[in-house]
């Protein structure tokens, strides 16, 4: 039986994520796009819902998140918005929203926020940082992403492991170690050997990292809803786990994730780690 809701939950801040941070507390997060999925995470504990273009795959069809408009962003943040009572929400900037200049990537944010976000995310390092620190400087919070970067597919050959080499590895540690001095509150680290993440996170220990198939060391875990519930068809990348395995509700198996993040029994590197 799925516990009761906790009506005494109050909402999850910027500032309190930081507290569970220092803490040791880890962070569960993962996404959804409607209001109905938005209502039943957050019902279920989670401390972010991303909104992520990965809705171009998930929700619309397509073969990768490139063809994601700002506009329907700013509708399933909405929706999103609408459906959550507690949990911190991020939503993101989806390809071609924010590469012209910093003043498109501000336009692009005031619409996700006006539309319910409370943090907005963008891929990848290197030029971005700037972007985070005009963005940062006039109140956006913003989460960046490093490692496997889904807009930049094409470029990278391929959903890869990245940071494998040596000097793979020296640029992440570099880009996060940019975009955390830019004023970037948290980093989505994804597909990439578990010893960079943990150095990542070490070299910056006031920044929130969020691992997707990148290690236990991050401050917490994201994942996509429809792969954790076993909803996406096809092979599903080695680091998701089915949640729904042991049966119930899809409530049950969401509070099943959130436990395991918060004990650190997922990942288990052996099994989802590279």
């Amino acid at each position: 039986m799925t516990p009761p809701v906790d009506s005494t939950r109050k909402p999850v801040t910027l500032h309190r994520l930081r507290e569970m941070h220092a803490q040791g507390e880890k962070i569960a997060m993962l996404t959804a796009y409607d209001a109905t999925f938005a209502r039943l995470v957050d019902d279920a504990g989670v401390d972010c819902i991303l909104v992520g273009d990965s809705l171009g795959m998930l929700v619309q069809g397509h073969g990768s998140t490139v063809p994601v408009s700002i506009d329907e962003m700013v509708y399933h943040t909405r929706c999103v918005a609408r459906g959550n009572r507690t949990a911190w929400v991020v939503g993101d900037l989806p390809f071609g929203s924010y590469q012209e200049s910093r003043e498109q990537a501000l336009r692009s944010s005031v619409a996700l926020m006006q539309a319910g976000a409370h943090m907005v995310k963008l891929e990848g390092g290197g030029w971005t940082a700037d972007t985070v620190h005009f963005l940062t400087e006039r109140g956006i919070p913003v989460c960046a992403h490093l490692g496997l970067t889904p807009q930049s597919v094409h470029a990278l050959g391929g959903y890869r492991i990245q940071g494998r080499d040596q000097a793979g590895a020296d640029t992440m540690r570099r880009h996060a170690k940019e975009l955390t001095e830019a004023g970037a509150a948290m980093l989505v680290l994804e597909l990439m050997p578990s010893a960079v993440a943990a150095q990542v996170q070490a070299d910056n220990p006031g920044l929130m990292t969020i691992g997707i198939g990148a290690g236990r060391a991050t401050a917490g875990q994201v994942l996509v809803l429809h792969d954790m519930l076993n909803f996406t068809r096809g092979k599903l990348p080695r680091f998701v786990r089915n949640f729904a395995a042991d049966g119930g509700s899809a409530e049950d198996a969401v509070r099943r994730y959130v436990a395991a993040v918060k004990d650190a029994s997922f990942p288990d590197e052996a099994v989802h780690g590279y």
